[in-house]
């Protein structure tokens, strides 16, 4: 069983309610818009770290993270990437991924909105986490956290940071 933190678009922004509210987390996932180079390392000092590269990460973030990220967790396929779309209406660049491979978790971030779908015709878990960072339009800040134990993704928790324009 592992216990997941799920961030995305930081754009270099940091805050410590961030490792707060992942501190019974086994790994740290990050879907794209890093933004800088300290944020991997600040979540990385506190577990293992899976990130894939966004669209405004620069060449120092492109070279240590790709933009896809395939992987097994306990008995659970997932895909990662930053800007993948949503069930019926799924990015080109990563719709044929999706429906061969029929992962049973898919990841992506970049449109600030959180948004948790279950895809009936792939028979997977869509989440976007929404925003983490203080750059976009979007109202409030989002992390998201959950279980994966053996094929099951249980105990999913959405938690709201602040507004961001108080």
């Amino acid at each position: 069983m592992k216990r997941i933190g799920l961030l995305s678009d930081t754009h270099s922004w940091w805050d410590d309610r961030y490792l707060t509210h992942f501190a019974d987390c086994d790994e740290i996932w990050h879907a794209g818009d890093i933004g800088s180079e300290v944020i991997i390392k600040q979540l990385e000092a506190h577990c293992p770290v899976r990130a894939v590269c966004g669209n405004i990460d620069g060449r120092e973030l492109s070279l240590r993270f790709s933009g896809v990220l395939k992987f097994r967790i306990e008995e659970c396929n997932v895909i990662m990437t930053h800007i993948g779309g949503y069930p019926g209406r799924y990015e080109s660049k990563i719709r044929k991924d999706i429906y061969n491979e029929r992962p049973q978790l898919f990841i992506s971030g970049h449109s600030h909105i959180l948004k948790i779908m279950y895809d009936k015709t792939v028979g997977c878990l869509h989440i976007n986490p929404g925003a983490a960072g203080r750059q976009g339009w979007q109202q409030v800040r989002t992390l998201v956290k959950f279980t994966i134990d053996g094929k099951d993704i249980k105990d999913l928790e959405v938690i709201e940071l602040s507004q961001m324009f108080p």
